[in-house]
């Protein structure tokens, strides 16, 4: 299926690992030219030498930055210029019950992950709009479906974001921008198996045992970081022409079991 994205300009947020990274070799597969950000910049350099390796023709610009200091938003902007596709993807909001995230953890999670999205929406989105268009996609998580009190400020994060890609995106066709919201459930990286391990120590006393967590997922693993990726590059092209101010859960029917593990 040809997406008709090459030459386009993709900007991800939070692209030194896990989804971020993945999302940048997925884009270059589809001939787009990149601009990655994140804190780690030697963790942003070996993902553009991985990628130019294989995917040559695709132009890669490395913007490293901490969106949570003041004013970074807006020089992101200014340094990356014009883009075609916003990829919100920075963030992790701290799991554990009301009493075990401080308001300086919670104020800081929600700093870079929330308010980090809404800010590079209000700064691209007119520009896309002054461009004749674009898109922006914003990668939540399905916490904000399940309510979980153990991941409460992520909950409460994630359904924030929901409501805001929803407001955003329901009438920005209007202005020939389309705004997605993706929600992944686990995912294969660092982050679901910290979680597991810190769950797994609250549940039973060892986190030695947080492989029995992941069987209870669906197909008893998380999910691919493909199987997230792949979606995110569909709705990004023209083939999803028709989808904005709509939210795409993926995470194997988790949410609709309503238990976050």
């Amino acid at each position: 299926m040809d997406l008709r994205l090459g030459g386009k300009t993709v900007l991800i947020t939070g692209a030194s690992q896990g989804i971020g990274a993945g999302l940048a070799r997925a884009f270059a597969e589809e001939g787009c030219h990149l601009i990655l950000t994140a804190r780690s910049i030697d963790k942003l350099e070996a993902l553009r030498a991985e990628i130019a390796a294989s995917h040559p023709a695709s132009e890669i610009r490395l913007v490293p930055c901490d969106l949570t200091e003041t004013g970074a938003a807006e020089r992101l902007c200014e340094m990356a210029g014009d883009i075609d596709i916003l990829v919100n993807n920075a963030g992790v909001i701290p799991s554990g019950s009301l009493f075990d995230v401080d308001e300086a953890k919670w104020r800081a999670g929600w700093e870079l992950k929330v308010y980090g999205y809404i800010n590079l929406c209000r700064l691209y989105y007119p520009r896309m709009k002054a461009a004749g268009g674009g898109v922006i996609i914003n990668n939540i998580g399905n916490g904000g479906e399940i309510s979980d009190p153990r991941y409460i400020a992520g909950a409460v994060g994630n359904a924030s974001l929901m409501a805001f890609t929803r407001a955003l995106g329901g009438s920005s066709l209007d202005d020939g921008i389309r705004v997605v919201g993706v929600n992944p459930g686990p995912v294969d990286t660092d982050r679901i198996y910290n979680m597991l391990k810190k769950r797994a120590v609250d549940l039973y006393g060892d986190e030695a045992r947080f492989g029995e967590l992941a069987k209870t997922y669906p197909l008893g693993r998380p999910a691919h970081v493909h199987e997230i990726t792949d979606l995110i590059v569909f709705l990004a092209s023209f083939r999803s022409g028709y989808t904005s101010g709509t939210i795409m859960t993926v995470d194997g029917g988790i949410a609709s079991r309503r238990s976050i593990v």
